[in-house]
């Protein structure tokens, strides 16, 4: 039987669940076989269009096969540039790292240094912890609870997330695990400002303290909002003082932008907000414009790696280069930055209103279009600072109910109890209107059930 007969979502999910692994995830939860996509939708094989607030975890800025990504693939093709060249230069690639350096912080800019990575933001991941730890002569890893870096062997070891690892044995070690400012569940039983003050507190004593059974790092690394551990933001404040907490000591700072960077919070790099330059930070996803790419940027002082430390044979991925240089050039262009800004604070005002309607919500935050919804549990008993346990049986309901209205969001978070937002950059205010409308019905019908 050829794939054109297959005609129906059923049909084609049914064989994918016989031939793909039994690790596969997202269609156990959106189960769809796409056949078409434009902009912010898809449409399935049986004609059924969805708002796609997934975007392919964060990576389509454009949306689907937008103009000018289109346009850019299109023009390697037909001026037959080579597609695959190791790390061997073209002038795809001097355009791109011209374009990508162009949009780094002064001051950065003519310190800086790229390393081309396998496809994904994992292997950037691993590619920046041996630079680190190459350049310091050090091994411990500071990371924090609720992070995610990946699914490889090394990225698994620094997330928090414990599913993954209970069968893989031999993780890396000297890895530590820090208390990550979560106000609505905040590790010190706090909340609120002073969640993340004892937080910075509590991290600039332990790495003062002789006895704190930590040898000195060769890197703090963190996401300034943690995408799948339920869309949560760091506060400015607590940016800062990472900064300063990690200067002070000369401890290396990573800051993983695989799914914050390229406009996504508000800010073309996420650690913007903050005013800070990290040492090292990975882009992927949105970096190749809907294309497999990842690159560290970091700054020279820490080049002291020997010909060969890191390769792929997939680093020279020359049609993503030019995608992501067209992406880069449209969001600059077209003030994507500050659209992206203002749409997610519209998001972000919206979901609060509903929030007051429903106690289910339990909190609604986020920065950009990187926004989290957290469901609770409104029947039991709140904790000491006023938050209520995790819901994620409703939660799994409510993107069940969005997906039948034609709306695709992933759920996240402690308990998978955190509905997320992560709509492609060019969403304009009608189509977040919609996905308020259907979001907020599908909450209603969920409750009511």
């Amino acid at each position: 039987m050829t794939i054109q007969n297959l005609i129906s979502n059923k049909e084609l999910l049914n064989q994918q669940e016989r031939r793909e692994s039994n690790a596969r995830s997202y269609p156990r939860r959106i189960p769809l076989a796409i056949s078409e996509a434009e902009g912010l939708y898809v449409t399935d094989m049986e004609g059924n269009k969805y708002l796609d607030c997934l975007a392919g975890a964060g990576t389509l800025a454009l949306g689907h096969n937008h103009p000018a990504v289109i346009e850019a693939m299109e023009q390697v093709i037909r001026d037959k540039r080579p597609l695959h060249t190791l790390d061997l230069t073209t002038p795809v690639k001097e355009e791109f790292v011209n374009e990508l350096f162009s949009t780094l912080p002064e001051g950065f800019r003519d310190r800086a240094k790229i390393q081309f990575c396998g496809p994904t933001g994992g292997d950037a991941i691993e590619a920046a912890l041996k630079l680190v730890k190459t350049a310091t002569g050090r091994q411990s890893i500071l990371t924090f609870q609720g992070g995610y870096h990946g699914a490889t062997h090394g990225t698994m070891a620094i997330s928090g997330n414990l599913g993954p690892k209970k069968n893989v044995q031999g993780l890396i070690p000297d890895t530590h695990f820090l208390p990550y400012p979560y106000s609505y569940r905040c590790p010190f039983g706090k909340g609120g400002e002073e969640s993340h003050r004892i937080s910075s507190q509590y991290i600039e004593n332990l790495l003062d303290d002789p006895e704190s059974g930590i040898l000195p790092p060769a890197a703090m690394i963190f996401e300034t909002v943690q995408g799948e551990g339920g869309s949560i933001p760091a506060p400015i404040e607590w940016i800062q003082e990472m900064r300063r907490i990690t200067k002070e000591r000369g401890i290396p700072l990573i800051i993983d932008e695989v799914q914050t960077g390229i406009g996504r919070t508000g800010k073309l790099f996420s650690f913007e907000h903050a005013g800070i330059v990290p040492d090292v930070f990975v882009l992927s996803k949105a970096i190749g414009g809907s294309l497999p790419l990842s690159v560290v940027i970091y700054d020279r002082d820490l080049d002291a790696w020997e010909p060969g430390a890191h390769i792929g044979t997939f680093r020279g991925n020359q049609m993503a280069m030019a995608a992501g240089t067209a992406t880069l050039k449209f969001i600059k262009e077209n003030d994507l930055v500050a659209h992206a800004d203002e749409m997610g604070q519209r998001l972000l005002r919206a979901l609060k209103d509903i929030q007051r309607e429903f106690p289910e919500i339990g909190d609604v935050r986020g920065r950009g279009l990187m926004v989290g919804v957290e469901i609770v549990d409104s029947t039991l008993p709140q904790s000491s600072i006023g938050s209520l346990p995790a819901n994620s049986e409703l939660a799994s309901q409510i993107q069940r109910e969005c997906f039948k209205r034609g709306l695709i969001l992933e759920v996240g978070g402690r308990h998978g109890a955190v509905v997320r937002f992560l709509p492609p950059l060019i969403i304009t205010k009608e189509q977040v209107d919609e996905v308020i409308a259907i979001f907020k019905e599908a909450v209603f019908a969920s409750i009511v059930r």
